[in-house]
């Protein structure tokens, strides 16, 4: 694939984040407000490129609207899916929900067993999710930069954790919501916000879980 210029990955940064935040997408003149561009023009041509690239798609029938194919458009990272009603829905998931973890600073938040079930919808021809998977309500804002916020409910799945997975983990005694880091040798938890430092465990790092999706009332 055609890899993005660095103004395309901005402009589909700020789509996204401007979706997350006002629950639907952006105008074309709220992208030219924003990167400043002295006409449309520019942004409609930034549009058209990522729609060839195969990084967005417009939705059939309705005003605005777009799909992004988040492995296109971040091929070398990790992202997660958001989750969400819509009409190519096959059929629902049922996933306990087993309470909160934090995104900010870690704490002591345990699971009290199962809270509730959250409803997310199975995509014709998505893979089946495992058994073991579960759901936990997002508290904090440390993983805003991976389009993860506060009250949202992230999707857990087991499996073997790789470099760049964000995963649920328990950090000596404390969990939390980070992505997972291998460098130099360490393995260490860092966030998707500049305000919060990376975290070195003194004893332990045991991973509970890797987020595979985002659910979001909107």
């Amino acid at each position: 694939m055609e890899a993005l210029t660095p103004r395309q990955q901005a402009i589909l940064s700020f789509m996204q984040k401007f979706l997350a935040k006002h629950a639907y997408w952006p105008s074309i003149r709220d992208i030219q407000a924003h990167f400043k561009f002295a006409s449309t023009n520019a942004v409609h041509g930034h549009i058209q490129a990522l729609e060839r690239k195969g990084v967005l798609e417009r939705v059939p029938g309705a005003a605005r609207a777009y799909r992004i194919h988040a492995a296109k458009a971040d091929p070398d990272g990790v992202v997660i899916r958001f989750e969400g009603p819509g009409d190519d829905a096959a059929e629902v998931d049922s996933l306990p929900v087993m309470g909160a973890i934090a995104a900010g600073f870690p704490d002591h938040t345990e699971s009290s067993g199962v809270l509730g079930q959250l409803q997310v919808p199975v995509r014709e021809g998505a893979r089946r999710r495992p058994p073991q998977t579960f759901a936990l309500r997002v508290r904090g804002d440390s993983m805003i930069d991976a389009n993860i916020f506060d009250g949202d409910m992230v999707v857990i799945e087991p499996g073997q954790p790789k470099p760049g997975d964000i995963v649920a983990a328990l950090i000596d005694g404390e969990t939390t919501l980070k992505r997972l880091v291998r460098q130099g040798g360490k393995t260490f938890l860092k966030a998707e916000n500049p305000a919060y430092p990376e975290l070195y465990p003194v004893a332990e790092l045991t991973v509970q879980g890797i987020a595979r999706s985002v659910v979001r009332k909107i």
